[in-house]
């Protein structure tokens, strides 16, 4: 028997549909003009999600991963009985406790104490089922002083911890959680996928949304990819998620042109393969505390010319990062022989920031400048920020902006003594 099955489900919105109150009139003529608006314009229509299908076992733990607006909060929305489908159906078989926005679930007129019996009853749990939980409920959400205080006066950090308190610990069958994690701090996230580890240890169904690929990994066996609606690929984590992080940008941490004629450059000097390396192997997603080589393999036709190969890092959404160029090598202002020639440019750990950045290759000759090639898009790779606390970012877990995230040198010296 399956814990979850999706089948064919569809969900559509109408893009620019207003909310609120309608006249007798307007609600009499609506359904006859939502006809002819769709007749006459198809585009009025987005479908959220299109035909998605997938069945999850009894003590699976699957991450649905995918690009803002790739369709996963709506999915969960729909797995949780928050909005009905446009079409297909789903079936949860269990008691299933969903943690997807931040005040989902909780009464803001209630006190904390209140809302962890209020969700117990809405699971339908008996009121001694839920007295065994409570204090666990309690120390996990830490929130303890606060427990009779209305939640509309907690803090998000505050409101997350206990919500997902709440929904771990009051033995659901299915999890569902998406990415409200990011509210809370490092060391509390750290804690909650401990504990939706020990949720699948004890044969429960999770399914977990998240942006943190390490976390994705780490937790579940498999994965999800949304893409536009529509499931682009499910199978083992690893696999799925070296595929998402070069979904989308036509490039991947390798990419090699053999056959010679449409290698990038002219008849000085020919781009053959770049490679982006760490600790030893070809990967798409970097650990940010770790040093990365970008391999640049190049073949000059044409010796004597003095070559200067240069990168550039590009964040995903165009910014310019920073130029590099090779202006240390044994190479530095000598001519380059003909032959196969391998340039590494090393980024130190702790230098660039999370995210994805696009990497541009170029070969130039500087005096006087000319642009033998550049490859704009030749590799991709993905930057993943540390939680363990020894990254740049410390124990801070919250937004963090910047194309390049150093981690600093800190001088302190406490004030000079004062006489009484």
């Amino acid at each position: 028997m399956l814990a979850i099955q999706a089948q064919g489900l569809g969900k559509r919105y109408r893009i620019g549909q207003r909310a609120g109150y309608r006249t007798l009139r307007e609600a009499l003529t609506s359904p006859f003009a939502r006809l002819r608006r769709s007749v006459e314009d198809p585009a009025a229509f987005l479908w959220a999600l299109d035909d998605v299908s997938f069945d999850v076992r009894p003590g699976e733990v699957v991450g649905i991963i995918g690009r803002n607006g790739a369709g996963k909060s709506t999915l969960l929305k729909i797995l949780s009985r928050i909005t009905d489908p446009t079409r297909g159906r789903a079936e949860l078989r269990g008691r299933v406790a969903s943690l997807l926005e931040v005040g989902t679930g909780f009464h803001p007129e209630l006190t904390g104490r209140e809302n962890i019996y209020l969700s117990g009853a809405v699971l339908g749990m008996r009121r001694n089922e839920i007295v065994r939980h409570f204090d666990e409920i309690v120390a996990f959400s830490e929130v303890e002083r606060f427990l009779d205080t209305q939640v509309k006066y907690y803090s998000s950090g505050m409101f997350t911890r206990l919500a997902f308190a709440v929904a771990a610990h009051l033995q659901p069958e299915i999890l569902i959680v998406d990415e409200v994690l990011a509210v809370g701090d490092a060391s509390f996230q750290r804690k909650c996928l401990n504990k939706m580890e020990d949720v699948g240890r004890e044969g429960r169904t999770v399914l977990f949304v998240s942006h943190n690929m390490p976390a994705v990994t780490r937790l579940c066996p498999r994965t999800v990819l949304l893409d536009k609606g529509r499931v682009l690929k499910d199978g083992p984590s690893h696999d799925v998620v070296s595929a998402y992080l070069s979904s989308g940008l036509g490039t991947t941490a390798a990419r090699e042109w053999q056959e010679p004629a449409e290698r990038p450059g002219n008849e000085i000097v020919r781009l053959v393969s770049v490679r982006v390396v760490q600790d030893g192997e070809t990967k798409a997603a970097i650990d940010i505390r770790r040093p990365v080589a970008i391999q640049v393999e190049f073949e000059v036709l044409e010796s004597g010319c003095l070559l200067v190969p240069n990168l550039h890092f590009m964040t995903e959404e165009g910014v310019h990062a920073f130029v590099a160029l090779e202006i240390d090598s044994p190479w530095h202002k000598k001519p380059r022989r003909a032959g196969r020639h391998l340039s590494t440019a090393w980024v130190p750990g702790n230098f660039l920031s999370e995210g994805t950045y696009v990497l541009g290759v170029s070969i130039s000759t500087l005096d006087p400048v000319r642009v033998h090639f550049h490859e704009r898009d030749a590799v991709a790779l993905q930057v993943i920020d540390s939680f363990d606390g020894d990254s740049a970012r410390g124990d801070y877990g919250g937004p963090f902006p910047g194309v390049v995230r150093p981690m600093l040198r800190w001088d302190a010296s406490p004030p000079p003594e004062t006489t009484p």
